[in-house]
Order: structure tokens, then C-alpha cells, then sequence
């Protein structure tokens, strides 16, 4: 990660140096000596750090070294990022300067206050970079001492992208996965005892044993043999608390109100008294008989049959916790594993590579002893090695030799590790910031790589890009695991195994930390919070952030206290600061807009949270500000067409906001603006001409407040057919007649993937939606558009695949004029759903020459259509319908109930019929 900090520095600070010669600011003097010698120290302490990395695993006085080297790197790049926010700062006051030129000379003038901060702030920055140039010089001659090897520096390697293979979470363990189950069902154990029946899953780190214990929880037998499911990560420390708290939010599906211990325990048992439940404990470590009993004590009221599924490394634990049945994991016997490695690291080869690789890959499996995790992150590392001594490098490695991995490293991790190119390194040891177990969100990850700016845009690829390059990269290497996809397949979610979690907390050791902060740690750990760099803090009492001045990262979610925020204007190193989830804060303190170099600000969930400080325009680095689902926010600063670099702003469900400030139309970098408002409220707010330049837009936008444009030439100057990044579009009309040329004017660009039509006022639909405009459109909703008679030809779309139409009330009849002129109907339709029609008294299909219609529908809903009285016979028995629901809409109801209904015969082959009563 040393090599990746310094990578960083250098290239900031060529382009800082750069940037002040072309604009020709004077920013910063008589360092220029200096600079050059710092940048020629820092590239020639570069070219050892390879061989260095390798060595700090077994040399501390090494893992020492890197150490002091990359917290000089990260003092350093606090000062770069100081000097190149200093220009900005310039770049912003001159471009204010220019607007108001038509105004007095004199109002253009700096005022002698700007002036002396600016000469302070020179000196102070001048001060920094010889103070740095002395420390890297200390540090750079200590390097003689560990005679390391010289790498000479190359063009950065471009890495080879391999997709994420689907291979079974479970591979070899048929056996183990019956006899847990057997268990866990009461198939092969007594039900005298009381309290519940606790089996125990025991094994070395990365055997399988949360996998299987994941697999045994989620089978469909166990999810309907419990009254209630629980699954908690418990590893170390062992914490009743917090262990609590997550089963009482388990149990009731949301954040318990309550804190105290005991409240909490009362909370379990009232919710699983007299059930029978399940509760999975994993990676259990603690050997504490007080603390165990505070949790066995509070399940014991279970019901019958209720059991607790433990897993741990330990013997001593599976003793401790009085297990019943304890289940060792073995390794996968040789063939087992060989053939994993096999079916991994020979994916796509051709049989001559694989006869020629085959007997060094067996080699190299073998010393995997068994381990999933490890045969696993082996065979996709060698996936993508082609040649026959690359392979040979692999299993002749010094690293399979290293007496620590016994203990505590896994080699094929770090084989892995050390294969992957500097910048991707760094984003993985980030990782070490987020606590075990979490749900690492992809895009959020991304946002924090980026604020930390390891992310760099080449010109072709958004930073974003490169990010979910990099995130697939990892994930194709098995660094991350547990994957959620969405409907397209792409990952948006993952968690990281406890393994690989402790190999990134080792790569980091004194950088990213878990702050678990009490009264009574508080003290002794001042001095310790004083190097650290990335946190994520979980605040049980009363704790102050004060002393962890030099942080990039705070991680504060669920973590309020208003210490924390008191502190935050000695934070001023922060890049990225999360307060999400935080229910208390009502107002962020004005002393936010110290923090100069924040490029990632979420509120998120702050619901008590009434408005944001105008100080926050000033923070001209930041990139990301979400707020989404701050519901009681009010009003945003007016001054912030100044977050030039703003990328994304997330204000989704902030319904308080009745207007965005006017300057947000001249942010021509952001990416992400989930809702759009169109203010009634005058000149200060954004009018819907000021999206024009927003064409960078990309992923779902919804423009709420159409009713409010008076004139279809204002909504022309959208220019929405630019807008060719947008995936998903929501217009809100407000019910207002006369829009319909607002709506023309509003035509997206074909590439569009979901529309939602909400409120529309008038009889006609826009002329786009007739046509071919929205060839890419696979996701429809119409609602609440109650003066439009009929629907459009949405038959003749040729990707759609989800339509929902709902309280449309002027619609009485749907007839021919609903399918198009396309000589396949609805092509790829899978997902029908007309509610609400009120109106609607007849749906007819008539034919006179054969068409293929809605060929892949496999649900429909008809709900509360309480007039239609009946079905087209072709949608109930020519397509390959699965599902039909006619719940509350009491002609359909009664005219198909199955044996009994008079049509009840035309639905008899459906699979699935939902009706009312049901």
C-alpha cells in the first residue's frame, strides 16, 4: 500500500506545480528546490518498496519502516491537497470576479483580510513541504540499513479483467451439509433438555464453516421448521451488547429504542417466549463464561426444538458454550480439491494448455491443504496466468516457506495479493475499514475510493468506471464474497470472508481500525487514535473524535453522539465522513466547512435533519453529498453552484425540499441527481431550463413539479434526448391540464431503460410514445394519469418486459388500439399488472389474422378493476402464463374460481391463481 500512497503523492504534486505555472499563480515560493528533491527521493524510495512489502511479513524492523514511510506519505498528501485546494479557492474567486465585471473595479478588488490569509497561507504551506523534505530524507537513508532490491520503474500494467466464475458455495460437503440439518431439524437428537440444543460447527479459517452454516440456515426444510431465524456475526470482541441489540432488530425489523442490557435481554425474550428458533452464532472466539452465560441465559425461554448453531476455530470455545453436537470440517480430501482447483484456474483453456499446466496445478493445489478459501483465490489467480513459468513462479514461491502463515496469513493470499497492480492493492486494503460481516454496498465503496483518490480517470473512463473495474477485479479474485445481484446480474453488494477481512486489517496495521469507544477505554487511547487514518466508530456512551485528528475516513453510521459532532472541525484532514442513520442530528454545525479536503459527505437516513449549513459551499473538493431519505430537510445552501467537483447528489425521499438552488444547473460534472424540482418560488430556484447542461446525468432521474412549466420552449431547453447516460426516467405532471407540449418536449433518448408516468394530465399522450422512440424501454408505469381515455400502442415495444398501469381513470375499454402494428405483440412482456381501473369495463382481443401475442407472459395482475367483467380468452390461454392475481375485483372473481366459476375451466392449468379471500 506504501508503493500505491507515494504513486498518489507524486502525481498530485506534479500536477499542483503544473497547474500553478499555467495559470500563473504564485501560490506557493521558494520551494521549488525542495519539490524537485522530494519528488526524486520519493521515486527512488519507490523503486525498493516492492521488496520491501514482501519483507515486512517476517521483518518487523521492515513492517517499522513502512510504517514511518507511509504516514510521511499521508502528512504529505495533506499538503499537496491543501496547496491544490488553495488554487481552486483562486480559480472559484476569479470566475466570481469575472461575473460581476459589469459592477464597480473596486468591488472586484480582494480585500486586504483575503490578501494576509493568502500570504499566511503561503508561508504555511512553504513551512510544511521543507518540514516533510527533512522527514522523507530521515527516512529514505534508514533504507541502506535493509539492503533492499531496486525494481525499476515500469509503465503502470494494465491488468487483465476475468469474469467472476459461478462455482458452487459449497463444493464437496453433502455429507456435512445432511448431518447439520439432521440436527438442526431434530432428525438425530433427543428434545429432554432444556434450554435450546446447541451444535457446533469447528474448523481452521477458510474451511467452509460460515458457508455451510449459510446453506444449512437457508435451506427451505429449516425456514419453515422455525418460528424465527436469526443470524449474527460475533467475532472478537465478544460484545452482549451489540450482540443483543442485532437479534431485538432481527426479531422486531427494526432498531431497538432501548440501550440498557437489561432492556434489551427483556425485548429477546418477550419476542421468542414459548417459539422455537433457530440462531446462527458465527465465528464465535470469546472464551468467557460470564459473558456466554449473559447470552445463553436470555435464549433459554425458547420453545421445543430451538437451536443454536455455533461456528468457531476453537475447541476451547465448542466446550466452553456446552455443545451437544460438535461438527469438525475437515479439508477437502486431495481429489476433491484438485479437481476445484481445476474446474477454477483451467476455465477457458485449451486442452493442450491444460495438459501442459495439469501436473504443476496439481502441485499448487496440494499446497492448499484442503482449504476452499484458499484453492479458491488460487485457482482464479492462476485463471488468468497463461505460460508455463508463471505457473511454475506460483508454485515455487517463497511465500509457501513463511512459518507465520500458520498462524495467521493465508499464502494463497497473499500470492494474490502480491499479484495485483498497485492501485487495485491499495482499494483492497481500504476494505479493512468496514467491520466484519458488513454489507460492503459497490457504489458507496467506490465513492470512498474516489475521496480518497485512488480512482483516476484516464481520459476514455470515468472514475466511476475504473472504480467498478477495479471492485470486479477483486471480486473475480475471491477477495469478496456473498455477492447481491440485480435483476441485470451486476453485482451491487458483497461482504468480505473473515479471512480475507483479517488479511486486509494486517496490510493496514495502525491505518484502518474498528473504534469500539467507551467511558472507560476513552484515556488510555487518545494517543493511539492519533494514527490512525481510516475509522469506522461505534459509539456506546459519551466519545470524543477530538484526538483523531489526522483521519482521512470516519465511518460514524448509527454512531451519533454530539461529541462527534463538536468535534468535527479538528477532523480537518477528513476525506470522507458518514453520519448516515444518525436520528438525533437535527442540524450539521457550520464549523463542517473547515474541512476542506471532504470529497464524501452521507446523511442518509438523518430524518430529524432540518437544513445544512451555508458553509458547506465551501468545501469545493467534495464529490458525493447524500442525502437521500433525510425527509424533514428543508432547504439546501444557496451558494451551491460552488461544489464544482459535486458528482453525486443523492436526494431521493426528500419530500420537505420544494426547490433545489439555482446554481445546481451550472454543475456540469454531476452524475447522480435523483430528483429534479421545478420551483414555483422564484428566480432563486431551479427552473426546468436549468437541466440543460446537466448532460453528464446518468442512472434514474425524476423531474417532479412539470405543472409548474407554463411554456412547452422552456421544457425544450432540457435537451433530454442529450441526457444519453440516463437509465431510468420518472415525469411528474401534478394532474395538470394542458401539458401535453411539455411532455412532447420532454422525449427521452432511446437508450432509456424504465419511464414512470405519474399524474399526467391531459387526453393525448406525447407523440413518442406511439413510436419507435423507445426501442430500448424494458420497465413501464402509468399512473394516476385519470383524463387519458385510452392507452398507447405499447404492444409494438420490442424489449419491454415489466408493465405497470394503475388508477388510470378515464379508461373504459382496452381494445386493438393497445397492441400496435407489430407483427409480434408485447415480444418480451413477462410482467402484466392493471390496478385500480375503476372505469375500465371491458378488455378485448380481436384478431382477424394470427399474431404472436405477449408470448412470454408469465404473471398478470388484474387488481380492483371492480367493473371488467371479464379476460381476453387469448392472454389466459395462448401465452405461457404461471400467475394470475384478481384480488378485489369481484366480476373476475367470481366469473374464475377454479371448479366453481362459469370460466373457471379456461384457468384450470394456471399454476398460481390469487384471489381476495385467499
Amino acid at each position: 500500500m506504501a508503493d500505491a500512497l507515494l504513486s498518489i503523492v507524486l502525481e498530485r504534486l506534479a500536477s499542483v506545480v503544473e497547474q500553478q505555472i499555467r495559470d500563473e499563480l504564485t501560490l506557493v515560493l521558494g520551494v521549488e528546490a525542495e519539490i524537485q528533491s522530494l519528488t526524486d527521493t520519493l521515486r527512488s524510495v519507490r523503486d525498493v518498496l516492492e521488496d520491501a512489502e514482501r519483507r515486512q511479513v517476517k521483518e518487523k524492523s521492515v513492517q517499522g519502516w513502512l510504517e514511518r514511510l507511509k504516514d510521511m506519505a499521508y502528512q504529505m498528501d495533506d499538503v499537496v491537497d491543501e496547496w491544490s485546494t488553495a488554487i481552486l479557492q483562486l480559480q472559484i474567486k476569479g470566475a466570481e470576479s469575472a461575473s460581476m465585471s459589469k459592477k464597480k473595479v473596486s468591488s472586484c478588488i480582494p480585500s486586504p483580510c483575503f490578501c494576509l490569509k493568502q500570504v499566511a497561507s503561503r508561508r504555511d504551506t512553504a513551512l510544511k513541504i521543507k518540514g516533510i523534505k527533512q522527514q522523507l530524507d530521515v527516512i529514505a537513508s534508514q533504507r541502506s540499513q535493509f539492503n533492499f532490491i531496486s525494481s525499476l520503474s515500469e509503465e503502470p500494467q494494465r491488468f487483465i479483467t476475468t469474469s467472476q466464475l459461478d462455482i458452487p458455495e459449497v463444493y464437496g460437503r453433502d455429507m456435512d451439509k445432511n448431518t447439520i440439518l439432521g440436527h438442526l431439524l431434530g432428525e438425530t437428537c433427543q428434545e429432554t433438555e432444556s434450554g435450546p440444543h446447541i451444535i457446533s460447527i469447528v474448523g481452521t479459517g477458510g474451511m467452509g464453516k460460515t458457508t455451510l452454516a449459510q446453506l444449512a440456515y437457508n435451506h427451505p426444510e429449516v425456514k419453515a421448521h422455525f418460528d424465527e431465524r436469526i443470524w449474527v456475526c460475533v467475532s472478537d470482541p465478544f460484545d452482549p451488547s451489540r450482540i443483543f441489540r442485532e437479534i431485538v432488530e432481527i426479531l422486531q425489523g427494526e432498531s431497538p429504542s432501548v440501550h440498557s442490557l437489561e432492556a434489551l435481554q427483556q425485548k429477546i425474550q418477550t419476542r421468542i417466549a414459548g417459539k422455537k428458533f433457530l440462531i446462527v452464532l458465527d465465528d464465535v472466539w470469546t472464551e468467557n463464561h460470564q459473558l456466554w452465560g449473559q447470552l445463553k441465559s436470555t435464549l433459554n425461554c425458547g420453545g421445543v426444538g430451538s437451536r443454536i448453531l455455533a461456528t468457531t476455530r476453537k475447541e476451547s470455545v465448542v466446550k466452553m458454550v456446552g455443545t451437544k453436537y460438535t461438527h469438525s470440517l475437515e479439508e477437502l480430501p486431495r481429489e476433491q480439491a484438485r479437481a476445484l482447483f481445476h474446474q477454477i484456474a483451467f476455465f477457458e483453456k485449451s486442452r493442450e494448455k491444460v495438459e501442459e499446466l495439469k501436473e504443476i496445478g496439481e502441485k499448487i493445489a496440494d499446497k492448499c491443504k484442503g482449504l476452499p478459501l484458499a484453492i479458491k483465490t488460487l485457482g482464479n489467480l492462476m485463471r488468468s496466468k497463461h505460460n508455463r513459468e508463471e505457473w511454475e513462479n506460483v508454485s515455487c514461491s517463497e511465500v509457501w516457506q513463511l512459518d507465520e502463515f500458520e498462524r495467521d496469513i493465508s499464502p494463497a493470499l497473499l500470492l494474490s495479493y502480491y499479484d495485483l497492480p498497485p492501485a487495485i492493492k491499495r482499494c483492497f486494503s481500504f476494505c479493512a475499514v468496514f467491520p466484519k460481516d458488513s454489507v460492503i454496498v459497490r457504489d458507496e465503496l467506490i465513492k470512498l475510493w474516489m475521496a480518497q483518490s485512488y480512482l483516476k480517470s484516464d481520459g476514455s473512463k470515468e472514475m466511476e468506471m475504473v472504480g467498478r473495474e477495479y471492485f470486479e477485479y477483486l471480486a473475480a479474485r475471491s477477495f469478496f464474497q456473498d455477492f447481491e445481484k440485480d435483476d441485470d446480474g451486476n453485482i451491487i453488494g458483497c461482504k468480505m470472508h473473515d479471512i480475507v477481512h483479517d488479511f486486509a486489517q494486517f496490510l493496514t496495521q495502525n491505518e484502518c481500525f474498528i473504534v469500539e469507544v467507551d467511558n472507560q477505554k476513552k484515556g488510555s487511547m487518545d494517543l493511539f487514535f492519533q494514527k490512525i487514518r481510516h475509522a469506522t466508530l461505534v459509539v456506546r456512551e459519551s466519545a470524543s473524535t477530538c484526538n483523531m485528528k489526522n483521519l482521512h475516513t470516519l465511518l460514524a453510521k448509527k454512531a451519533f453522539d454530539s461529541r462527534v459532532l463538536e468535534a468535527l472541525g479538528h477532523l480537518t484532514c477528513l476525506r470522507a465522513l458518514d453520519l448516515s442513520s444518525n436520528r438525533l442530528i437535527e442540524e450539521l454545525p457550520k464549523e463542517v466547512g473547515k474541512l476542506i479536503h471532504l470529497r464524501y459527505l452521507n446523511l442518509s437516513w438523518s430524518y430529524r435533519l432540518r437544513e445544512l449549513p451555508e458553509t458547506i459551499c465551501g468545501l469545493y473538493n467534495l464529490q458525493t453529498l447524500n442525502i437521500k431519505n433525510c425527509s424533514g430537510l428543508q432547504k439546501l445552501p444557496q451558494a451551491m453552484g460552488k461544489l464544482i467537483n459535486l458528482r453525486h447528489l443523492e436526494n431521493y425521499n426528500t419530500q420537505s425540499l420544494k426547490g433545489l438552488p439555482k446554481g445546481i444547473g451550472r454543475l456540469s460534472s454531476l452524475q447522480t441527481l435523483d430528483v429534479f424540482i421545478v420551483s414555483s418560488h422564484g428566480n432563486d430556484e431551479c427552473q426546468i431550463g436549468d437541466l440543460r447542461n446537466l448532460n453528464n446525468l446518468r442512472g434514474d432521474l425524476s423531474i417532479q413539479g412539470l405543472d409548474e412549466v407554463k411554456d412547452a420552449r422552456e421544457a425544450e431547453k432540457v435537451e433530454l434526448k442529450n441526457k444519453v447516460h440516463l437509465q431510468d426516467l420518472s415525469l411528474e405532471f401534478g394532474r395538470q391540464k394542458g401539458t401535453k407540449g411539455v411532455a412532447e418536449a420532454l422525449q427521452p433518448h432511446p437508450n432509456l431503460k424504465s419511464l414512470d408516468i405519474f399524474t399526467y394530465g391531459d387526453r393525448e399522450w406525447p407523440n413518442w410514445m406511439m413510436g419507435s422512440s423507445l426501442a430500448q424501454l424494458k420497465i413501464l408505469h402509468l399512473r394516476f394519469c385519470i383524463r387519458c381515455p385510452c392507452l398507447p400502442p405499447l404492444g409494438q415495444l420490442p424489449v419491454l418486459e415489466k408493465l405497470w398501469i394503475r388508477r388510470m381513470d378515464g379508461v373504459q375499454y382496452i381494445g386493438s388500439e393497445f397492441l400496435g402494428s407489430s407483427s409480434i405483440v408485447f415480444p418480451k412482456l413477462k410482467e402484466l399488472a392493471i390496478s385500480g381501473l375503476d372505469e375500465l369495463k371491458q378488455w378485448e382481443i380481436k384478431e382477424k389474422e394470427e399474431r404472436s401475442i405477449m408470448p412470454c407472459l408469465n404473471d398478470l395482475t388484474m387488481q380492483d378493476c371492480s367493473k371488467l367483467e371479464g379476460l381476453p380468452d387469448h392472454v389466459l390461454q395462448r401465452t405461457p402464463l404461471q400467475k394470475l392475481d384478481i384480488k378485489y375485483s369481484r366480476i373476475l372473481e367470481r366469473r374464475y374460481r377454479k371448479d366453481i366459476g362459469e370460466d373457471g375451466h379456461k384457468i384450470s392449468h394456471i399454476p398460481e391463481v390469487a384471489y381476495s379471500q385467499d
